[in-house]
């Protein structure tokens, strides 16, 4: 996803998340990402070690599926955390 149409999806969320969640909240971050340790290790960088990891393969095993419950302090904090996910070499956002 390009630079500005990363920004305009993040517009979105924002808004979706300030208009329909009460902060703090416990947020579910879906990301995939290649089945590769390294980025692993990076995208398991961005969370705190009391944050829910779960992970699951997919069918072809060329991808890892991560959902992350955390509790977040507000929309800005969710943004924050997925630019710093998308800033990673073949992250996808779900």
């Amino acid at each position: 996803m390009e630079k500005p149409d990363r920004e305009k999806e993040f517009e979105r969320l924002k808004a979706m998340l300030d208009k329909g969640t009460t902060w703090p909240s416990v947020y579910l971050f879906k990301l995939i990402i290649p089945s590769d340790h390294r980025i692993f290790a990076l995208v398991r960088g961005l969370f705190p070690e009391e944050a829910r990891v779960f992970l699951r393969n997919s069918e072809s095993g060329k991808y890892i599926i991560i959902t992350v419950k955390e509790l977040m302090i507000n929309s800005e904090e969710v943004i924050d955390r997925y630019r710093k996910a998308l800033d990673i070499e073949g992250v996808i956002m779900l």
